[in-house]
């Protein structure tokens, strides 16, 4: 049983930074910012859950059957993330390639401590707490002092310059080539779209995982910013991307295809967005990958609710313009949250088309196993609703390993120039080549 508190801040921005400081303690951490996207994109400002009372991890081996059954005895809130490859668990599929990072396939756990922000409200839902435990942790919370947030905030910079070499594990030469390969596979007509991914990483490193978030956070500021920690596993991400909402019966999915870089000058900037809302190559990507979502929606939808709400429609953020489309259906009232994940796994967006095809022909392409990148992390409510994003803009970690790691990826179409694809994952990559400043390639 949870007990309800609710408690009014007044400067909500000061007490995420604190309760971020306060919930380093914990071995499962889960953060969810909407960065003020609220309105348009969440049911929160933003979310924290930590201290896991139970938990689930498991490789892809009946990965969303093992899921279900854990969200169907829970019947709680859980909070955590699915890789990319659970497409072996969905799909006669398989992955083969370097795993530097060696996360768990999937993990989620059921929080003992959870806050709901909104507007100047914290809801605080605490499992089998009294009330003396929550008076004594929002007193710890709100005796973390400013000196010790803005020293957080100016002391990454510090701490990162000049101490990390990234690497690739995919040179420009060899990126082409590939590029090449794909190419001649569309040409074939074996696909007619594939989304190709490429490593950056650096061994033997050391980074402070919340001063590297709240650094990304501040240069993004995204509507799905995450801060994941497992055990000595860390997800530090800026996405600007939906994976799959479900609220009630309404099911929403959000794929993002057509990237292009900002600029400081407005009116090249606007020059900028307008043209990616005219490319017919960009509009062409999203639009392939918005009939895929069809078709993996209608696998759980009520006949005849699958819409398109928004085609090919131009969001703006920090980083770059993105081209949006939102794709929604209704389901029955029966119908498992697990299995709507299940048919529609992986994100269309980070796939191809026809899907099982551009899996597999991109598995071969790619020399990094791609793990929790293009996966997703979200939670589920106790009514079996839900919300995930796309681990996309994001900075992977594994502690222990001192592995530190971040991809990006583009749509490669019949269309396609091997160059500018390659520019445009530079672009993708900005943000995290910021904050892991001092890197050399």
């Amino acid at each position: 049983m949870r007990t309800s508190y609710t408690h009014t801040i007044t400067d909500p921005e000061d007490f995420k930074h604190k309760l971020l400081l306060w919930s380093q303690q914990f071995d499962d951490v889960v953060w969810l910012d909407s960065n003020n996207y609220a309105q348009t994109y969440s049911n929160f400002d933003a979310v924290l859950a930590v201290d896991a009372f139970t938990s689930i991890q498991t490789d892809v081996h009946h990965g969303f059957e093992k899921l279900k059954d854990y969200q169907s005895i829970t019947k709680d809130w859980i909070f955590g993330y699915l890789t990319y490859d659970l497409k072996n668990d969905v799909e006669d599929l398989s992955s083969h390639n370097f795993d530097g990072l060696q996360f768990p396939d999937l993990y989620f756990f059921q929080p003992k401590k959870l806050f709901l922000f909104k507007g100047s409200q914290v809801e605080i839902l605490y499992l089998n707490a009294v009330s003396d435990e929550l008076e004594f942790d929002l007193k710890a919370i709100e005796q973390l002092n400013n000196s010790t947030i803005k020293q957080l905030n100016t002391s990454t910079t510090q701490q990162l310059h000049n101490n990390i070499k990234i690497k690739l594990r995919i040179h420009k030469d060899s990126y082409f080539e590939k590029v090449q390969s794909l190419l001649a596979h569309i040409h074939r007509g074996d696909i007619y779209e594939a989304n190709f991914c490429q490593e950056f990483y650096a061994e033997d490193t050391s980074i402070n995982p919340l001063e590297t978030y709240l650094k990304l956070n501040a240069i993004s500021k995204p509507p799905f910013a995450t801060f994941l920690k497992c055990n000595d596993k860390y997800v530090l991400s800026a996405s600007p991307e939906r994976y799959l909402k479900k609220e009630g019966q309404h099911v929403v999915s959000q794929p993002i295809k057509g990237t292009a870089k900002r600029s400081s000058n407005l009116e090249e900037d606007e020059q900028l967005k307008s043209e990616l809302a005219a490319s017919d190559k960009e509009r062409s990507e999203n639009t392939m990958i918005v009939d895929l979502i069809r078709n993996d929606l209608s696998k759980t939808a009520i006949k005849g609710s699958v819409k398109v709400e928004e085609l090919c429609q131009v969001y703006t953020f920090k980083q770059v313009h993105q081209m949006i489309s939102t794709v929604t259906s209704e389901v029955e009232l029966n119908t498992h949250a697990v299995d709507i994940i299940k048919s529609t796994f992986p994100m269309g967006s980070m796939t191809g088309a026809p899907k099982i095809s551009a899996m597999k022909i991109i598995e071969a392409m790619e020399e990094t196993k791609r793990g929790l990148y293009s996966g997703a992390v979200g939670y589920f409510t106790p009514m079996g609703d839900f919300d995930f994003n796309v681990v996309i803009r994001s900075i992977l970690y594994n502690e222990t390993k001192r592995y530190v790691s971040y991809s990006v990826g583009g749509a490669i179409t019949s269309k396609s120039d091997p160059l500018k694809e390659y520019e445009e994952c530079l672009v993708k990559a900005k943000a995290m080549r910021e904050v892991l400043e001092g890197y050399s390639i």
